[in-house]
């Protein structure tokens, strides 16, 4: 048996999200269906993040166990060949050690969040960015975001689904910048943690967009932080402006 990590990316608009789903295709079903017509194995994908429907992915990161005696390279080719046309690429497997798991060993992740800041339609980006018209002010959503870094209560920005035990969690980067690039104005907002909750991410995106429009002033986000209440969200992000950009390894492991 041998326990192969494979590092991919994937657009997410087909897909209810990267987890097996009873109502509809993910992509952890798709992966799996590729590897079964490649090995005649069936295997299940663990990975080192969760997405919502419409979340895309830059650098997901899944480890899986077969049996059959593959080469990483070989392994992602056949692979990347079954899982036409399924908007997903496998761009990196290696061979890891047995001990090695994508979820558990992970000590962090990044989360990458696009706004489309123009009036033009985001012809070439549909589904890929948030449009928002009116010209948001990139500094005052950064300084208000300062308030979200460090160890927080975050139970104002988690969903009502969540299932984790804690709403404690430690943010550690939190940066808003505007972006002048091939598609025009964008503003980017980087997330960095050990873990998040479900919906932090676009949670705490949908109250900085509202600070950028002079909606909500900038204290407004320290104080429904304090709140500890989900009435004390202004809104939540949509889903297809977000990317989970990285998993973070310790030096030395994968």
């Amino acid at each position: 048996m041998t326990r192969f990590a494979l590092t991919y990316e994937f657009d997410g608009t087909p897909f209810q999200g990267l987890q097996r789903q009873k109502h509809g295709p993910s992509v952890q079903q798709a992966i799996e269906e590729a590897l079964f017509k490649v090995t005649g194995e069936e295997v299940t994908l663990l990975s080192s993040g969760r997405t919502d429907a419409g979340v895309h992915a830059m650098a997901m990161v899944s480890h899986v166990d077969i049996e059959k005696d593959l080469t990483p390279f070989r392994l992602m080719e056949a692979v990347n060949a079954q899982l036409r046309p399924n908007p997903i690429g496998v761009n990196r497997c290696e061979i890891v050690s047995e001990e090695w798991h994508s979820r558990f060993s992970c000590i962090g992740r990044r989360y990458l969040y696009r706004i489309s800041n123009r009036r033009a339609p985001a012809a070439l980006a549909k589904n890929r960015v948030w449009q928002v018209v009116p010209q948001l002010d990139a500094e005052a959503m950064h300084r208000a975001a300062q308030s979200l870094v460090g160890l927080h209560d975050f139970t104002t920005f988690r969903s009502t689904m969540c299932q984790a035990k804690d709403p404690v969690k430690t943010l550690d980067r939190l940066d808003v910048e505007r972006v002048e690039g091939l598609f025009g104005p964008e503003i980017h907002i980087h997330a960095e943690a050990r873990s998040f909750l479900h919906h932090q991410v676009r949670s705490m995106v949908g109250c900085l967009k509202l600070v950028g429009q002079g909606t909500w002033q900038e204290e407004r986000i320290a104080e429904a932080l304090e709140a500890r209440d989900r009435q004390a969200l202004g809104m939540n992000a949509p889903p297809h402006g977000l990317y989970f950009v990285e998993a973070i390894y310790p030096e030395g492991q994968k």
